[in-house]
């Protein structure tokens, strides 16, 4: 009988410690302790730093690549326990994955380890002025038609479109912008339409029967849409070679309905500071800037992503570095000291000191990487922090671009967040041309 308590006894405690390690690693999971993917530049060495007892193993065939190291006085050999880490060495370009196993024999987790060429990039900070063609119109507003039999209609909650899709077609035919759009209803004279509408990535069909308005005796679709925007941001980073350039480190979203603008094509330009609205708290600031030479556009525009706005630049002028600046991936980021480039009302491209409170693991794009506090007492004079308009200044440490300012604490301005500079490159499309070279 003691020896069946005895039993039950050690089998509670193994069932109880094996709970705990398993409730440890989701934790570790949760929180994104232990990433996905992890890229090193050629030249490189990584420490992977481990509280845990796992073991580390790399296939054989990609010893050419890369080298992993304990950094405990364990033997290096294909499988060892390490609690104290291994050490990532670089050999050459290409991908390898790294198997973690706890205590040598339970497969846990694999991550891809990526040996990439040296990335540079020349950082912005410059004011720039973004004029953005839509693709087809945006649904900005839903009405009532009432015809001339006194009877109102709404096509849109019938027909299932909503404020924020887009109008692409009608029949077929490339919508150019809001005045066609009122052409070919016009031009329909009351007869069904097809209309090809896209919402988030996804387009969709509906039919239509344009009403008569009694007002004013047009055909009417009960849409208010809208095709162009406007306004000012600033330069996170341009690509000599590939000439693409990355901005704002969010997307531009229409005003009224918060839907992401789906883009057709763009121009950048210069802009001027022209006035600046200081931060407050519960209130964000904002810097006004002015268009400048609207005749001549510095580059155009190709994308408006979650994360950015990126196109391609034929020359870069006026900047505070001319020389290319490497870039630092997620992991070599510290919690410390950094500074943002960004222009204020003189129009110049300054330096500003920040600090970086806390780096957040990521294994896809997201614009809240990194919560970042202003702790330059001039910008904090000026702005009060950050600033509307401040959006995708770039932020460098340790002479490394590491990323862009996107948004504002509304409670609390001197704080905000910014992105990976890792994730505008992979947005932008310049992160291919550079490791083709």
């Amino acid at each position: 009988m003691k020896h069946k308590k005895r039993l039950v006894f050690l089998s509670n405690i193994i069932l109880c410690a094996f709970s705990i390690i398993i409730l440890y690693l989701i934790v570790l999971d949760f929180t994104g302790e232990i990433p996905s993917e992890y890229n090193i530049q050629i030249g490189d060495d990584h420490i992977i730093n481990s509280k845990f007892p796992f073991s580390f193993s790399l296939d054989s065939k990609f010893d050419k690549i890369i080298e992993v190291n304990p950094l405990d006085d364990m033997p290096n050999s294909a499988l060892h326990l390490s609690s104290g880490g291994v050490e990532l060495k670089t050999r050459g370009k290409g991908s390898a994955d790294l198997h973690y196993k706890v205590f040598g024999f339970i497969p846990y987790k694999t991550v891809k380890v990526n040996v990439v060429p040296r990335v540079k990039v020349i950082p912005g900070g410059h004011s720039i002025g973004v004029k953005l063609n839509t693709d087809g119109v945006l649904v900005v507003g839903i009405a009532k038609i009432t015809d001339e039999e006194g009877q109102e209609h709404n096509l849109a909650e019938k027909n299932g479109i909503r404020i924020g899709d887009s109008l692409l077609r009608i029949n077929g035919r490339k919508v150019e912008n809001s005045l066609h759009v009122a052409d070919l209803v016009q031009r329909s004279i009351g007869d069904e339409i097809q209309l090809t509408m896209k919402r988030e990535d996804k387009e969709f069909d509906t039919t239509v029967i344009p009403v008569k308005s009694s007002q004013d005796g047009e055909y009417k679709l009960g849409l208010w849409v809208r095709d162009k925007t406007a306004g000012v941001g600033t330069l996170t980073f341009y690509h000599k070679a590939s000439k693409k350039f990355g901005a704002l480190g969010h997307g531009i979203a229409d005003i009224d309905t918060g839907a992401l603008m789906s883009v057709k094509d763009g121009d950048i330009m210069n802009s001027k500071v022209i006035d600046i609205e200081k931060g407050k708290k519960g209130r964000p600031g904002e810097i006004r800037g002015m268009f400048h030479d609207v005749n001549n556009p510095i580059g155009s525009l190709e994308k408006n992503t979650a994360h950015g706005i990126y196109g391609e630049i034929e020359k870069l002028e006026g900047g505070r570095y001319n020389e290319s600046m490497e870039i630092a991936y997620q992991h070599e980021i510290k919690e410390g000291a950094a500074y943002i480039l960004t222009t204020l009302d003189d129009n110049t491209i300054e330096k500003y000191d920040i600090e970086i409170l806390r780096t957040i693991s990521q294994s896809r794009p997201d614009g809240k990487s990194m919560v970042i506090r202003v702790t330059d007492s001039k910008l904090l004079n000026k702005t009060g922090g950050i600033v509307q308009g401040m959006s995708g200044s770039p932020i460098i440490q340790n002479n490394r671009v590491i990323g862009a300012v996107t948004h504002v604490l509304v409670n609390d301005p001197t704080k905000g967040y910014g992105i990976y500079i890792e994730w505008m490159l992979e947005e932008s499309g310049a992160s291919d041309a550079i490791r083709q070279q």
